[in-house]
């Protein structure tokens, strides 16, 4: 997703659909498209995380221009994904939330909310708890420097606790940058920015982390429209690995690896559907076991 609705840039509307004949171009075979037909609608569909037994999934809606964003909720239920719903901690607009994201242990679901300063559209990371009874507890702002005056987006975390996420804030270069957080002790955390060639100077807003922290998904605007492209750790350095054979007809947004980084969920334009979810796998046989199915999916 971009800064400040993403903006102050989703560049412009126009430039970032890319214009309606655009959005017929023919998606590569690599990409399929995955959108439960439960949550598939006229709107954007984006962003998707799934608790660890695959049975609830919580996703980024908004509307058919890339606005008013929202989590929604789809619980696995009779074998089917169900109607979607609010999560009980989200808030309604005007306040507006997104990039939802389950820590592989299920204890905590991060996310991006304007709640603090809804006339702001300022985005910051919060997070809920897993409490007793399998709810989620009261939201919590992360403190700064992890958020700052600026927008932080699509926060992700690798098995080691550390923190991924985009922001805009001030010493981001191309007008925003891929950052990680550390917490050091608790409520009390460093951030850094990850640099070249992950933060190159391009407008990097986007970053999704394998579990092991070895593999990195981007979401970079180089000048024409955003796209995903793909990084691996190599020692203490990260190698970039070329761009995921997305449509390069439209924008892409939401990466979202499986717990194997064999495969990859996101979000492009989709016809008349507007955004829809799209699955693509990064090895030649991949765990056709994720994403979860609820059984009225066929494995893909």
């Amino acid at each position: 997703m971009m800064f400040a609705r993403r903006a102050p840039a989703l560049l412009s509307l126009a430039a970032l659909a890319g214009c309606t004949a655009a959005a017929e171009s023919p998606v590569p075979a690599t990409a399929t498209l995955w959108t439960p037909a439960a949550i598939s609608g006229p709107g954007y569909e984006s962003s998707p995380t799934f608790t660890p037994d695959g049975r609830t999934m919580i996703y980024l809606a908004a509307d058919k221009d890339f606005r008013n964003y929202r989590l929604m909720q789809s619980q696995c239920e009779n074998g089917a994904w169900g109607k979607p719903v609010p999560p009980r901690f989200a808030m309604p607009l005007p306040v507006i939330e997104a990039d939802p994201f389950v820590t592989s242990d299920g204890e905590r679901l991060y996310y991006i909310s304007s709640r603090h300063a809804p006339a702001k559209e300022d985005f910051d990371i919060w997070y809920v708890e897993r409490i007793a009874g399998g709810g989620w507890g009261e939201p919590q702002r992360l403190p700064e420097p992890v958020n700052s005056p600026a927008a932080e987006l699509l926060p992700r975390t690798d098995a080691a606790g550390r923190l991924y996420f985009g922001s805009s804030r001030a010493g981001s270069a191309g007008g925003g940058d891929i950052y990680v957080a550390t917490e050091v002790r608790p409520g009390e955390w460093t951030v850094a920015n990850l640099g070249p060639p992950v933060s190159a100077g391009a407008y990097e807003y986007e970053a999704e982390i394998s579990r092991d922290g070895k593999t990195m998904i981007t979401v970079s605007d180089r000048g024409d429209r955003s796209h995903l492209y793909r990084y691996r750790r190599e020692g203490e350095r990260w190698v970039e690995a070329g761009r995921i054979p997305a449509d390069p007809a439209q924008f892409q947004v939401g990466p979202l690896l499986s717990p194997k980084s064999d495969r990859l969920l996101f979000a492009q334009r989709h016809g008349e559907l507007s955004g829809e979810m799209f699955l693509i796998d990064l090895v030649p046989e991949p765990d056709r076991s994720w994403p979860p199915t609820c059984g009225d999916q066929a494995a893909l």
